[in-house]
């Protein structure tokens, strides 16, 4: 049974269909106000609109605080449509998905937070099993890197016992052998695919990240440590966790400060740049400051 909850926030979805998946969305607004969980239905428009604006809505709880966590249901005739323009947000991971299996997937691998549906291939009862399983099933990058070397190899046909065969891309993740980052002390990282590109980054207690920007938007989900990241465009701080996720427009000046130990799982599109607004010194006054004026 889903709960009302996810994390320590209540969730919200937000839901809205086209004339092809209204019927589709209602059943499983039902269902979803059956569990308790809030729903804000924005009815039947055109899919470029209804998805355009259940993407904006989760977008800016991605971008800014809330008190919940929202994510969002679209349906229209194939469930691609809508996930498209959902999908034009930042912030946004819209995933058709037709089977549990799929939705599965969505949430543990991809962190969607829309789930999209069609209303032409997918009856009531079956469309139920796809939302439980999108609602129960937690973002877990970890596990799914370490196991990735079993899946990939199974799928390529090769045995796990014949090394060679095994794909580069999970070697890099099982072993952790990480890079320094050299115009950071404390930081390495470790490129896991080229495009869009993602990579595991680790620094160490007590290092700071001077303020900087880059040309293309990231998101990242901490996996070890804790972090605080302040967005010094948007005026705001973030105080992250194991589990937590957030994402950077481009352009955003942010710094960043590491209480312990900290790794994380970061995805970017475009070639990697980094500009800086600060130096190291500046950086590092600047967080005292701040953290003297309260607790972390």
């Amino acid at each position: 049974m889903a709960e009302s909850t996810i994390g320590t926030r209540p969730l919200k979805i937000i839901a809205g269909a086209d004339s092809f998946g209204c019927t589709l969305k209602d059943t499983l607004v039902s269902h979803l106000r059956s569990l308790n969980i809030e729903v804000e239905d924005l009815g039947t428009s055109p899919f470029y609109t209804i998805a355009a604006e259940v993407g904006r809505q989760v977008s800016s709880s991605t971008t800014t605080p809330a008190a919940t966590e929202n994510r969002g249901l679209v349906a229209c005739g194939t469930g691609v449509g809508v996930a498209m323009f959902a999908n034009k947000f930042p912030g946004v991971y819209a995933a058709t998905c037709l089977t549990p299996e799929e939705a599965l997937n969505a949430r543990s691998i991809n962190n969607s937070n829309v789930l999209a549906v069609s209303g032409m291939s997918t009856s009531p009862t079956p469309a139920i099993y796809i939302l439980n399983t999108w609602l129960n099933t937690p973002f877990d990058i970890e596990s799914f890197l370490d196991n990735s070397i079993e899946e990939m190899t199974i799928r390529s046909g090769s045995s796990q016992s014949d090394e060679s065969a095994r794909c580069a891309i999970c070697c890099l993740v099982k072993n952790r052998e990480l890079n320094p980052i050299d115009i950071i002390p404390g930081g390495s990282m470790k490129i896991l695919r080229e495009t869009p590109t993602s990579a595991i980054v680790r620094f160490k207690a007590g290092s700071v990240e001077p303020a900087h920007h880059h040309t293309f938007g990231h998101d990242l989900v901490v996996m070890e440590g804790k972090k605080s990241v302040w967005n010094l465009s948007k005026k705001e701080r973030y105080n992250l966790g194991v589990g937590d996720f957030l994402f950077t427009p481009a352009g955003d000046v942010h710094r960043v400060k590491y209480y312990e130990d900290t790794e994380f799982f970061i995805r970017w599109d475009g070639k990697w740049d980094m500009f800086f607004d600060e130096d190291l010194e500046t950086a590092k006054a600047a967080v005292e400051k701040e953290l003297g004026n309260g607790a972390v």
